[in-house]
């Protein structure tokens, strides 16, 4: 066909190879650790023969090389699926299908205390709750030009008879554009905040799945702001000022922003105008200097219809995640014909700007057991407490105090197993439950805990009243412990 075939000798080694490589690997490879072996179908089909593939890394100095193996080490004990298995959060069946999330109870109440602090916290900022359907009509997903260019990230189309296809939602944008253009508006109805945790569905190739961080399903904390475009600056620097206070709440103290924009050279790959980008990246540039996030920017990887900005968080040990994605997006509200009446009465097309906080919550709780290494503040611990009687002359005290703590709205357990007091210790200790509280005979008669931290520490015996009242305030407050 005319084309080039390059071949590299290695030693006594030849093959053809694309390369490249390195001349002379005793001279360039200064450090190197090889970490893994792992089969690998040729091509990527498993259709073809199964192939071993070698993992390893490479630094310029031993010192480089040695402080990536500390960091892998710690990433290794913080292993979100480590994590979640230890502590009963999650699980994935193959029944069920690869990528697709059971919340265990445990992990549930992890993703509902969330759910439940975010529709507070949003319903105070001025968003307003939406549920939309989980499938939809393909039509409404080439009205939005995800079909046919999205289509291979979907999953396969539902076909009933005498109906048009329906699509499992890979996104909820389109279904809450339908929910404005549900009712005539005005520019005395503006913004509008839709919000939802919409569950989405994405195709996902099974060598991408990632325990939490990658899926086929999942919820996502979304919202869409129609507002004129005199509201956007304004309306984007409060998306940045709750992405703010979010991560403040979840201790996340080192993140950036990454403007991404379209490639110049490649303008074939996108929808839209110059006048509608230009305005689109000079309004979230203008939003962003208003704080004091730091910001980089990278062409070619904007969305087709628009200029996007996502949040990349650092956990406690390095790592970095992109968590949230947000855009002012200048193309969609004509693609759906969305109008509202100005002042002058004429009509007029609103500014769109989405916005996830926490993107899904499947990828943000992965995060989260990674960044707290599964030590979860008071306030996200599924188990908040655990009473531990001395003797089982002790139980009936014991489910007692259990009683009064769930009354006070601390998720409270009581082991009440034969065990010896040090391995129910030895086991709270691994479920990182935040407050132990050993009752024996002395606690019983003065009606006391003795607490002991899941740091080791001992705070004494204190009053069952006096506990609950400190414990309901420190999970009110969402800080300490």
């Amino acid at each position: 066909t005319g084309e080039s075939i390059t071949i590299y000798k290695s030693g006594n080694f030849e093959d053809l190879c694309r390369g490249g490589h390195v001349e002379n690997p005793k001279k360039e490879i200064k450090a190197f650790k090889l970490l893994s072996v792992a089969g690998a179908y040729w091509r990527g089909s498993e259709k073809n023969q199964m192939l071993t593939r070698i993992y390893g890394t490479v630094f310029p100095t031993k010192e480089e090389l040695d402080k990536h193996m500390e960091f892998l080490e710690k990433a290794k004990k913080r292993d979100h699926r480590k994590i979640g298995e230890q502590q009963n959060l999650f699980a994935i069946s193959e029944d069920v299908g690869p990528g697709l999330i059971l919340w265990l109870p445990k992990g549930n109440i992890i993703k509902e205390e969330i759910e439940n602090f975010t529709k507070k916290t949003e319903t105070n900022w001025g968003y307003q709750r939406v549920t939309t359907p989980h499938i939809t009509k393909s039509g409404l997903y080439y009205t939005s030009g995800h079909l046919p260019y999205y289509k291979d990230d979907m999953y396969p189309p539902m076909k009933l008879e005498g109906e048009e296809e329906y699509f499992l939602k890979p996104m909820n944008c389109p279904h809450h554009h339908k929910i404005f253009a549900a009712r005539q508006k005005s520019y005395r109805d503006l913004p509008i905040r839709l919000a939802e945790f919409g569950t989405c569905y994405r195709y996902e190739s099974s060598g991408e799945l990632f325990g939490l961080m990658r899926v086929r399903g999942f919820t996502q904390n979304d919202s869409h702001i129609y507002c004129t475009v005199d509201q956007a600056v304004e309306e984007f620097v409060n998306v940045m000022k709750l992405h703010e206070y979010y991560y403040k709440i979840f201790d996340i103290n080192e993140y950036h922003l990454e403007l991404a924009l379209r490639d110049p050279k490649k303008k074939d790959k996108y929808h839209g105008d110059d006048k509608m980008w230009e305005l689109a990246e000079k309004l979230m540039r203008e939003a962003v200097s208003k704080t004091k996030i730091k910001m980089v920017e990278e062409v070619g990887n904007a969305a087709f219809y628009g200029p996007k900005i996502d949040f990349i968080v650092k956990s406690s040990i390095g790592r970095e995640f992109a968590i949230s994605t947000n855009q002012i997006d200048l193309y969609m509200g004509g693609r759906f014909g969305l109008k509202y009446t100005d002042q002058g009465g004429k009509e007029q097309t609103p500014v769109i700007i989405h916005r996830a906080p926490l993107g899904s919550h499947e990828r943000f709780i992965g995060f989260l057991i990674e960044h707290y290494g599964g030590t979860f503040p008071v306030w996200l611990s599924p188990v908040q407490a655990v009473v531990l009687p001395i003797s089982e002359r002790n139980a009936e005290y014991a489910e007692k105090v259990a009683t009064k703590l769930k009354a006070a709205g601390v998720r409270t357990e009581l082991d009440s197993r034969s065990e010896t007091l040090q391995s129910k210790i030895r086991d709270a200790q691994i479920q990182k439950i935040p407050y132990m509280l050993v009752v024996g005979n002395r606690e019983e008669e003065a009606k006391t805990v003795a607490v002991r931290l899941r740091t080791g520490e001992d705070l004494g015996s204190i009053k069952v009243e006096e506990f609950a009242t400190r414990s309901a305030q420190i999970i009110a407050d969402k800080h300490g412990l």
